[in-house]
């Protein structure tokens, strides 16, 4: 906005062959990054189905915004919007067909009210200062994706109707316990990193494909037995003493277990499919059997991290990993051609 030759957003558009503008002509405005505080003098055409004023210095919503009937999407995410900010969204039924809200990186510090959104199917308040997930019970259970993480959320609630929920990030929380998660059936990835957890409790579910819980107090990985269909699993920064409970996961691809309690490695020998093991910052003393321990992805294991281990300092290291893993293309920081 301070360069002149920018213009105002939204107006001073070239004029296409049709005679019309670029801006009319286009359901798109992206107004990222104009330090605006607010909208005035700023276009905004009816026909608009995305609008992203993301990192702008926003504190009050437009209410031109209200009248955007083809608005499906409308990014907020990192202006200065509290509460009472955001609060006349819950109002606006003209968007009511709005599928995605993000107001990430604002200044709330409750759920908003948007009750009114029936096909919301992505909803993003991370990096917030929200306490609760109470409120999440009037989001229509049309939602995808749910993201809440760098909050103060002490408690997973209001979750049982998010039938076709397929990714749930509540990382960086203060989060203790793993519950009312057993409605979410369709769930694909649930992201609880940076939390306060002591024990994996997947309430049943067996679809999931991704699943973060590293930097949380977990001792025990058990838990995770019955969760088929997994393909990544990230469990770094625990205080995790014992590889167990792995044998079933034969569709694992990634599995970062670095920065726990770990002497051996086990319960991995039968995983197939596995590119990545990240096992570095442990207490594995030997590279004895680590053949035999990894045998069954012997061919498909392109990554190893293994260094801050005292095998790490094994005579041969690097050309004995090389020699069992054929296929190796990086052995910590090394990466080979």
């Amino acid at each position: 906005m301070e360069n002149a030759s920018e213009g105002v957003p939204g107006e001073n558009h070239g004029t296409l062959e049709d005679g019309t503008t670029e801006e009319n002509s286009s359901s798109v405005l992206d107004l990222t990054s104009y330090q605006l505080h607010e909208l005035d003098g700023v276009e905004l055409s009816p026909s608009l189905v995305e609008l992203d004023l993301t990192a702008n210095r926003l504190s009050t919503l437009d209410s031109r915004i209200s009248l955007l009937s083809q608005l499906k999407k409308l990014s907020l995410r990192q202006n200065l919007f509290d509460d009472a900010g955001i609060e006349p969204i819950s109002r606006w039924d003209t968007i009511s067909g709005l599928e995605e809200l993000v107001v990430r990186d604002n200044k709330l510090t409750k759920i908003p009210d948007v009750s009114i959104y029936k096909s919301l199917l992505v909803f993003d308040v991370s990096f917030n200062e929200i306490s609760s997930l109470s409120g999440l019970s009037k989001v229509s259970n049309t939602l995808k994706e749910l993201y809440v993480s760098k909050n103060e959320v002490t408690k997973m609630e209001e979750l049982d109707h998010f039938h076709e929920l397929q990714i749930l990030e509540l990382g960086s929380n203060r989060l203790r316990v793993m519950e009312n998660l057993q409605n979410l059936t369709l769930l694909q990835e649930l992201w609880l990193g940076r939390n306060r957890i002591k024990a994996v409790d997947l309430c049943g579910l067996k679809c999931i494909k991704k699943i973060s819980l590293q930097s949380n107090r977990l001792t025990s990985m058990l838990g995770l037995q019955e969760c088929v269909a997994l393909e990544e699993l990230y469990l770094s920064h625990n205080g995790i003493a014992k590889m167990e409970g792995l044998s079933t996961l034969v569709n694992l691809r990634v599995l970062d277990v670095s920065s726990n309690k770990l002497t051996a490695v086990n319960d991995i020998e039968h995983l197939t499919r596995l590119e990545d093991l990240w096992l570095n910052d442990n207490q594995i003393a030997s590279l004895e059997s680590i053949d035999v321990a990894v045998s069954g992805s012997r061919e498909a294991l392109t990554t190893i991290y293994l260094e801050h281990n005292p095998c790490a300092s094994s005579p041969n290291y690097t050309s004995t990993l090389r020699q069992i893993f054929r296929n190796l293309q990086q052995l910590d920081s090394d990466v080979f051609s």
